[in-house]
């Protein structure tokens, strides 16, 4: 069990709470062992939509696993929003000094900010409070115009909404972008827009569509990408004819194939695996290629 802690302060935004909130608890629901956990400096809080929120005072005890998120505030500068106490720094310290990830989301990342943790590292926030950030914390380098950014277990995100993006992201990097992709699609949302490297997934990048045809296709491509897929295989899961499916499928993905989807899948998770050390042919070998030659091909095929 990984528990997912949001540190509550006060005048906090609804949607930045409850948005990576509502991306874990559907994780839940598809089987993935999660406890969420509220805690604050006081035992309510009022946030910026009026809504009292109640809180736990002390923290639980956390490991490696598991992820602490300081969701944004309403204010109309960062200067004019919460300090936070030297105990709450000190956690948040503490958390990511044993291995943890800390997150925030919009002014969020004046907190983490304020307890060190963006010190000589790449973060972001809300457009309309990167200068200020900036000027606050001028050993962070903190980049403009991404929905998030990591640094070293260091996570943030731009404003609101974007706490969604950010809780995907982390559900990529913790089980794979599958599961992801599954947790959006309950949540009605098709795609995980752009920013950061990550956030460019193929499973996500050709969501934006409502065919729901094509979309249970491509969930089981998601989860079977490494194994091989025929067309006639893919139409009977959809119930439709191979000929309907192809049309349905290029009109719904702005051109790909079922099969060219799948190559793109593979490829991006080879493109992984290289970068955490893997050699070509071992990561085409276990994203079901039969040999690097196939991996060469498809990187130097234009987009």
């Amino acid at each position: 069990m990984s528990r997912v802690v949001f540190v509550l302060l006060p005048a906090v935004h609804l949607l930045d709470l409850a948005g990576p909130a509502q991306v874990f608890s559907t994780a839940v629901a598809f089987g993935q062992p999660y406890d969420l956990d509220y805690v604050a400096e006081e035992p309510q809080i009022r946030s910026a939509q009026g809504l009292p929120l109640t809180a736990r005072t002390t923290w639980p005890d956390l490991g490696p696993d598991d992820l602490v998120v300081v969701p944004g505030w309403s204010a109309p500068t960062l200067r004019g929003g919460p300090l936070i106490s030297p105990r709450t720094a000190g956690r948040l310290r503490a958390h990511h000094a044993a291995g943890g990830t800390v997150a925030s989301v919009c002014a969020g990342a004046d907190a983490l900010g304020q307890a060190g943790l963006l010190d000589g590292r790449r973060c972001t926030t809300h457009h309309q409070l990167q200068d200020e950030l900036a000027a606050r914390h001028p050993r962070a380098t903190v980049v403009r115009d991404v929905l998030f950014s990591t640094d070293d277990r260091i996570v943030t995100s731009a404003g609101i909404a974007s706490g969604i993006d950010l809780a995907l992201h982390l559900l990529a990097a913790r089980h794979g972008p599958a599961l992801a992709a599954r947790v959006a699609r309950e949540m009605v949302i098709y795609t995980r827009r752009n920013g950061n490297e990550p956030q460019a997934s193929a499973m996500l990048r050709h969501r934006s569509h409502v065919d729901d045809c094509v979309h249970r296709v491509q969930d089981l491509i998601d989860t079977h990408y490494a194994e091989p897929l025929p067309l006639t295989r893919l139409a009977a899961h959809a119930g439709v004819s191979a000929r309907t499916l192809t049309r349905q499928f290029s009109r719904a993905t702005d051109g790909l194939t079922p099969l060219r989807y799948q190559q793109t899948l593979r490829l991006e998770r080879a493109e992984h695996l290289i970068s955490q050390g893997a050699t070509v042919e071992s990561a085409a070998r276990q994203v079901g290629f039969e040999d690097a030659r196939m991996v060469r091909r498809l990187r130097s095929r234009p987009s």
